[in-house]
């Protein structure tokens, strides 16, 4: 995706800092790479992450599975570091680091003492900026990315969420597996790979963001100084605006998905499209969420597994992307249960699209947001990913205060609303067990 997709800032003559929310401070380079800070000064560690808008729905079909490729490839060495001096020098001051490749970005973070903070911005700038990616090491990972998509196929729970995506978004990126497939990963080329490196890791597109113990002045320093001379120590640009999409995201007719494994349980996801993470009703549906299926004592949880003992775990949940969005149930039990609690599934939510949710359920719902997410706040790691998606989703930081109020102000007849627009919806499912392929209705 180009810059041109990402809508627009003012381009930088000069490095500038600004004050955020909550005294977080971001300082923007003339390469349009921009460092964004939170200081905690009651704590004794940092976490530094080093986040690409760049993720597997920027592939072509031949592409895909390129960026968490890269994610693996970046660790393995540079022209200062072999990839066992990556590992060990952060290792060595009891420090950890690691990443993950999602649909709209990659991440590369550590965890380290306050103290050895300039250790980790040099090394993980070093890895990201300066791969060598050597041939051999490119053969290594394909084994390692082959072996991980295996694993992946042999635990349903994960594959029927997949299967699930596949079947809201199909043939568009949003709808592929991040990891890719072997078809795909088999004949990737170390310079395709390369080729997708140099093009798409570039500074307009790179947040690196740092929470804990720290200075923000001395973060940039040291930023500045470790990229000074790699291709992110570019000519001036633009930052990259947060992703908005071109067009609409085009989803399929709601059908039905079953694939026979010989498992235990039956494993199954009942849903349709949702919302876009900037859609105004975001904070309705978090409530909803929570109460339908967010805890134990929400509706699913409490019918499904506290009153009938169906199920060990169930839920819903909501995923949510630059401009589209899905919400499912997931369930796994026995299989010869999986009829009845996908009925009780379906009739719950056909009841809360009909009749909606109580008050109180509203304030407990709201409660329950709150909670998780300020409770979510209490390690640098958090703080640190909580800066770099703000910057990197959604162009500026809300405050806590101001996020807590936009839960607030959420009303009953918001959450009813949101639940009879997205619950009455026809729905797709997914099905993981060991069941004929036939089963559950329709089939494409």
């Amino acid at each position: 995706m180009t810059t041109s997709d990402r809508g627009s800032a003012a381009k930088p003559a000069r490095v500038s800092t600004r004050t955020l929310a909550d005294g977080a401070k971001r300082t923007t380079l003339p390469s349009g790479l921009r460092i964004v800070t939170e200081a905690i000064p009651t704590t004794r560690s940092a976490a530094l992450g080093v986040w690409v808008g760049i993720g597997s729905r920027d592939e072509t079909p031949g592409m895909s599975g390129a960026s968490h490729f890269l994610e693996h490839l970046l660790f393995k060495g540079t022209h200062k570091r072999t990839a066992l001096q990556i590992s060990a020098e952060i290792e060595a001051v009891g420090g950890e680091t690691n990443a993950f490749t999602t649909k709209e970005y990659t991440c590369y973070y550590a965890r380290v003492l306050d103290a050895d903070l300039p250790l980790a911005v040099d090394v993980l700038c070093d890895a990201v900026a300066d791969s060598i990616m050597n041939p051999a090491d490119v053969e290594t990972e394909r084994g390692v990315i082959l072996e991980e998509i295996a694993m992946h196929e042999d635990e349903p729970g994960d594959e029927v969420h997949d299967i699930f995506t596949e079947a809201i978004f199909g043939t568009h990126p949003l709808g592929r597996l991040i990891s890719g497939t072997e078809e795909s990963i088999t004949p990737m080329t170390r310079n395709q790979i390369h080729g997708f490196y140099r093009r798409r890791y570039t500074a307009p597109n790179i947040v690196i963001a740092a929470a804990g113990n720290l200075d923000h002045a001395t973060v940039v320093r040291l930023v500045r100084k470790a990229l000074a001379g790699t291709a992110l120590d570019s000519a001036p640009a633009e930052p990259a605006g947060p992703r908005t999409g071109s067009k609409r995201v085009a989803t399929q007719k709601p059908h039905t998905v079953v694939r026979n494994r010989d498992t235990e349980q039956g494993h199954l996801v009942l849903g349709g499209v949702g919302i876009g993470r900037r859609d105004e009703r975001r904070f309705a549906l978090g409530v909803l969420n929570n109460v339908l299926g967010g805890g134990m004592s929400s509706r699913l949880f409490q019918e499904i597994r506290e009153k009938r003992g169906l199920a060990y775990s169930v839920y819903s949940y909501a995923s949510q992307y630059a401009d589209a969005g899905l919400f499912g149930v997931y369930a796994g039990c026995a299989p010869g249960k999986v009829e009845e609690v996908l009925d009780l599934t379906r009739t719950e939510l056909e009841r809360v699209a009909a009749k909606g949710i109580e008050a109180d359920e509203v304030i407990r719902g709201k409660g329950m947001v709150k909670g998780s997410y300020v409770l979510g706040l209490e390690d640098t790691g958090s703080r640190m990913s909580r800066l770099a998606k703000s910057e990197l989703l959604y162009g500026d930081l809300m405050s806590v205060d101001e996020l807590l109020a936009r839960v607030d102000a959420v009303t009953p007849d918001d959450v009813n609303e949101v639940a009879a627009q997205l619950l009455a919806q026809p729905m797709s499912l997914a099905v993981v067990g060991p069941f004929d392929e036939s089963a559950f209705g329709t089939h494409r």
